[in-house]
């Protein structure tokens, strides 16, 4: 009971939020009203509609997407919004909150998830095995695929300025598959037998199938059980048996755990990197492009060391 209690009043707080949004006006009724779950697809987004609509994005940098609270700002520009992108893949499942957040919104009409075209990795932790892995944006072939989504809808939304979507559409693309060309060749530079990208979160499965390493991490995904000494045990015995040279920290995870593995191991943690959030405007990482760009380099230089 005391469960169904909770759920009942955070509906109720996001729909009297929602409700206090009816007949407010924005200065500019005539820009598409856009909303994104995280960073990387309100950026992605705002590459592709410029100054032709506004972005909003719920979940504030730096924060973990998965297990978001929203607050009742979100549900007020989620109300009126003309179109929500989010990731799908099993990220904004979190409690519940984006379903929740649709419902008493009653926006579930103009939600996408921006992932739809992607082909899912799956789980591989016992009884996760049918759950997918939602990191698809780190390979940058999937984004592209984003990106084709969120061009076609806004398309579907705004068909006035479609020349306009498209054109910055082909660049962006452009722009995208020149990194994805630089982070392949750049890997060239590591020695296969050194390709073991080490994380907290299991969150690199789609970039190390992209770009050519191998995947290992304390946990799979960001849940309550994370560096369980089971999982801790897993990964000190990868690092040794492999000689690994460096360790990468997650800007969105807590970095107690992998400090203890640091400390374990004698490995240090060579860099942050960026798995589920961009970097503050301003930093290194503010961008999709120059978070991908970041962590390429990082990765390589990390891993390059004797």
């Amino acid at each position: 009971m005391k469960k169904i209690k909770i759920l009942s009043l955070t509906m109720f707080m996001l729909l009297l939020a929602a409700c206090s949004n009816v007949g407010e006006k924005e200065a500019d009724n005539d820009k598409l009203k856009i909303v994104a779950t995280y960073s990387i697809i309100a950026d992605m987004t705002e590459n592709i509609v410029g100054d032709k609509a506004e972005v909003y994005s719920m979940v504030p940098i730096g924060t973990d997407p998965h297990m978001y609270d929203p607050l009742p700002s979100d549900t007020k520009k989620v109300s009126g919004a003309d179109l929500v992108f989010y990731n799908g893949l099993n990220l904004e499942t979190g409690k519940g909150w984006f379903q929740d957040l649709l419902e008493v919104t009653n926006k579930k009409d103009v939600a996408f998830a921006v992932s739809e075209e992607v082909t899912p990795i799956y789980l591989s932790d016992k009884g996760k095995e049918t759950q997918e892995d939602p990191h698809a944006w780190l390979d940058i072939q999937n984004s592209i695929k984003y990106v084709d989504i969120i061009t076609q809808r806004v398309i579907e939304k705004d068909p006035d300025n479609r020349e306009f979507y498209l054109k910055n559409q082909t660049q962006y693309v452009k722009q995208l598959e020149e990194m994805d060309q630089y982070a392949k060749k750049a890997v060239e530079e590591i020695p296969q037998e050194k390709r073991i990208l080490v994380t907290s979160e299991g969150a690199f499965k789609y970039f190390s199938n992209a770009y050519g390493f191998k995947s290992a991490f304390i946990w799979e995904i960001n849940t309550d059980s994370q560096g369980t000494p089971e999982q801790m045990k897993k990964i000190i015995k990868i690092i040794n048996d492999n000689h690994v040279p460096a360790l990468f920290l997650e800007t969105s995870v807590n970095p107690k755990t992998m400090d203890t593995i640091s400390n374990e191991t004698g490995v240090p943690i060579y860099s942050k990197i960026f798995t589920d959030s961009l970097a503050k405007k301003g930093e290194e990482g503010d961008t999709y492009l120059k978070m991908i760009k970041w962590n390429i380099d990082k990765v390589i230089e990390g891993l390059s060391q004797k």
